[in-house]
């Protein structure tokens, strides 16, 4: 599966360059335009999840074992932790975000129905495998609770209401909007409170930009984490391929008269920046052997916690305006029993290893690949016109010219 992940890369960065050559100064807005600052939280909170918050202090040890993994010896751990989550891998939300703005109102590729189903299927699989990695660390996120006999059913339930709360939010777009908004500012107060409680355990200022300062090496080394590293970095660039077509998809309806080039680096550069902090923040601790337990954990936990919620609650929004399972034609309770029984059903499959996230990815890069076949035999579609035209097919976005851009 390496080669095969390794052609999807390939293509997508490929991709990503020839949309900023050929459509980069064209103005993109979606059928529910809102402003970019809001445009970003949406997009930082549903593409995102409870791993950012925690995954960091239980890989570090790894990439700094050289003995064992021997291919990690180029850059610091801070450098690959960065790598695997921040930057680079953000272009496969931009290429899929800006193919909804430009390219699928003329071609409209998913509106075929093996393609719409597929693309479905790939959606509600990644939202169960969300919320199965929530119940899978909990026993670390919360070790207290682990301890106690009931731990197994407590940690079910938590994710359970996790699943409830978030179908609760996905029946009205302006609970998601709230969400994103409120998520963002409980993220940077969270890296806010860790770096003031390092400077009372002994840190300093100084020390931490030094710390921060190691990110350089991701940059250095840029073209390492364009292909597979080992198989673990393979599972997170399938895992970013199993997100990337909703996230895009999802997020396209929001762009406000961005220019695709603007886009890029409201979806590139701006989300890297606060996991750049976050992350030397996370190292700074773990370099200096601080503690975590306590308070500390708990805000991770709650803010982890609200990131899951806020990538459920647009992922299941997105499937359920897809196929048409709307709240205005099932009903508030219908609704909600529905997707809450499909995701906890769903959930359960991954804790039993009946599905896996590379599978998911690997549909995805298929998926790309087709749509690009579809887009090459259909290509007259795109060569009449630079400009994409306006479409009102679901989960469409439009994008417009100079002229009639607000």
């Amino acid at each position: 599966m390496t080669a095969w992940l390794s052609l999807g890369l390939i293509f997508t960065f490929a991709a990503v360059l020839y949309i900023l050559f050929r459509w980069g100064r064209v103005r993109c807005e979606g059928p529910l335009p809102v402003p970019t600052i809001t445009f970003i939280a949406i997009l930082f909170t549903s593409g995102l999840d409870v791993g950012l918050i925690m995954f960091p202090l239980t890989e570090f040890g790894t990439y700094t074992d050289l003995a064992t993994h021997p291919e990690y010896g180029f850059t610091n751990p801070l450098a690959i932790e960065f790598g695997f989550w921040g930057f680079l891998i953000w272009g496969f939300y931009f290429l899929t975000c800006s193919y909804f703005c430009l390219i699928e109102p003329k071609v409209r590729f998913f509106e075929l129905w093996p393609v719409k189903l597929l693309n479905n299927i790939v959606i509600i699989g990644t939202c169960a495998f969300t919320a199965y990695l929530l119940l899978a660390n909990l026993p670390w996120y919360i070790p207290s609770l682990a301890e106690n006999k009931a731990a197994p059913v407590i940690f079910m339930a938590i994710v359970l209401v996790v699943i409830g709360a978030a179908v609760f939010s996905s029946m009205d777009i302006k609970y998601i909007r709230i969400l994103s908004l409120a998520s963002s500012g409980l993220f940077g107060a969270l890296i806010l409170f860790l770096w003031i409680a390092s400077l009372m355990k002994g840190g300093s200022f100084a020390d931490y930009l030094s710390t921060l300062g190691l990110i350089g090496g991701y940059f250095k080394h840029l073209d390492k984490f364009m292909l597979p590293i080992n198989q673990y970095h393979a599972f997170y660039l399938y895992w970013w391929f199993a997100w990337s077509i909703m996230i895009g998809q999802f997020t396209a309806q929001f762009i406000g008269g961005l220019r695709t080039y603007q886009v890029f680096l409201a979806m590139v550069v701006v989300p890297s920046i606060p996991i750049a902090l976050w992350f030397s923040v996370l190292y700074y601790y773990h370099e200096h052997g601080f503690a975590t337990e306590g308070l500390i954990n708990w805000a991770m936990i709650f803010v982890g916690i609200t990131f899951v919620i806020n990538s459920l609650d647009s992922l299941v929004r997105l499937y359920t305006d897809n196929l048409g399972l709307t709240v205005k034609r099932l009903g508030r309770g219908r609704y909600w029993l529905i997707n809450f029984t499909a995701l906890a059903l769903l959930t359960a499959a991954f804790l039993g290893n009946f599905l896996k996230i590379e599978w998911v990815g690997a549909l995805v890069i298929g998926i790309y690949f087709v749509c690009f076949l579809y887009i090459v035999a259909h290509r007259s579609k795109l060569s009449s016109s630079r400009q994409p035209v306006p479409h009102k097919g679901q989960g469409a976005t439009l994008a417009r010219s100079d002229a009639h851009a607000r």
